[in-house]
């Protein structure tokens, strides 16, 4: 028997629910066929079998949500071949993966989606002897492994470090009692802006699942780590002929904002006090789904054309409301765009996601009333809202991107 744990998706993710399973106890199975789809707080991700076999047991049901190193599917590999991803698939999934790992058990083997998956099992727990918890899991205590250290999901460990939080003064809500990343940002929340009296009791409702849940946990951490500061003006348009792309000339602008002012095309570390400028613009383009927001992005802006900008955007919006977006589509985003303004609203004031350092609104265009030399005239205006961390982006550094993006948008060609 054999146990196939649920991998590291990418990105350090500490979790991900079951969409659908395309398999049933006792079918027989062959490497790489697709056994299930779960959602991430990405993507939609198929995973396929890591080995032949006959499935025994299935852990888990549509709408669970599932740690990261947990089990997954347990596997009769007596009369299959246990073949193995080729170690150049593994080589490959290594360099694109996470460096944190799940845990799994020694009967296990690594999970592989698109190519194997390695994970070792020093990765996931954090020592935790210093406290006492050394001989916890000897009292029944759940949260630590056998020789006292703590069990908590990757990415949860990670962003434990970065916002200098110690995991031995957390309760564990994942399975098994493994501290997932909504305990570290519960706990976060609540040492930094714990109440004077205690709140009403809330009774009812659902825990939120997917985009929602991912939405939650991203705003949060940004609140809790992001200086935000919006700036507001209006592109004047009256100059533009019939038939120009928005969304396109937004692309084209904001390139053109990130050539003044590199400083706004970067990656700031708080923790760290580091600043990273980045060469290559990609820009995460909100797109408005029934599920939530999902930003997929659009590589490389400055060095494609138009007609490349517009097939690319594209297939990406198609992607993301068919929830067909592949995680490769929603990495290292650099710099983000609100367009907004296609549905309603003038103004707003974006919220800045670390580790990225600033986002552009875009607010539903309207003819406003204009003083020239010769009286009043009508134009067609697009109202902007830039929002940048404080933190590492200067107030003229922001005036002067916006000023690059108005005059690249009022220009009629």
């Amino acid at each position: 028997m054999r146990t196939f744990n649920l991998p590291d998706l990418g990105e350090g993710l500490a979790e991900a629910e079951i969409v659908r399973w395309h398999v049933n106890v006792g079918d027989v199975v062959a490497v790489d066929q697709p056994m299930l789809a779960v959602e991430t707080a990405k993507a939609v991700v198929e995973v396929p079998a890591p080995f032949a076999g006959t499935i025994k047991t299935l852990h888990g049901k549509p709408g669970d949500i599932i740690a990261t190193g947990a089990p997954l599917v347990e596997f009769d590999t007596a009369h299959g071949a246990s073949a193995e991803v080729p170690p150049t698939a593994a080589g490959h999934s290594r360099a694109h993966r996470s460096a944190d790992a799940a845990h799994v058990g020694a009967s296990s083997d690594a999970g592989t989606v698109v190519g194997n998956m390695p994970i070792g099992e020093h990765e996931l727990i954090e020592t935790a002897q210093a406290c006492g918890y050394s001989n916890n899991r000897a009292n029944g205590n759940p949260r630590t492994s056998p020789n006292g250290r703590l069990r908590a999901a990757p990415a949860a460990r990670a962003l434990a470090k970065h916002l200098g939080i110690t995991l031995t003064g957390l309760s564990g809500s994942g399975r098994g009692g493994v501290i997932v990343v909504a305990d570290v940002i519960t706990h976060s929340s609540i040492a930094a802006r714990a109440p004077a009296t205690t709140p009403p009791a809330f009774h009812g409702g659902e825990g939120l699942r997917g985009l929602r849940r991912a939405m939650a946990q991203s705003m949060t951490l940004a609140r809790d780590n992001v200086m935000n500061c919006t700036i507001f003006d209006d592109a004047d348009l009256h100059h533009w002929r019939e038939g120009h792309d928005i969304t396109i000339r937004l692309l084209r602008a904001i390139a053109a904002g990130c050539q003044a002012e590199p400083a706004l095309n970067a990656w700031f570390d708080g923790n760290a006090q580091t600043r990273r400028l980045l060469p290559q613009i990609d820009v995460g383009m909100a797109v408005d789904t029934p599920d939530g927001l999902i930003v997929p992005v659009i590589r490389d802006i400055a060095g494609r054309t138009a007609v490349q900008l517009r097939r690319e955007v594209d297939r990406l919006k198609s992607a993301a409301h068919d929830r067909t977006v592949t995680p490769e589509d929603l990495r290292d985003v650099t710099f983000m765009l609100s367009n907004f303004g296609m549905i309603a609203g003038r103004y707003a004031t974006p919220v800045v996601v670390p580790p990225m350092v600033a986002i552009l609104g875009s607010g539903r265009l309207s003819r406003d009333v204009v003083a020239v030399q010769s009286g009043l005239e009508a134009h067609l205006r697009m109202p902007l809202s830039l929002t940048f961390d404080h933190r590492c982006v200067t107030g003229g550094e922001a005036a002067r991107f916006l000023a690059a993006v108005l005059r690249d948008l009022e220009k009629d060609t």
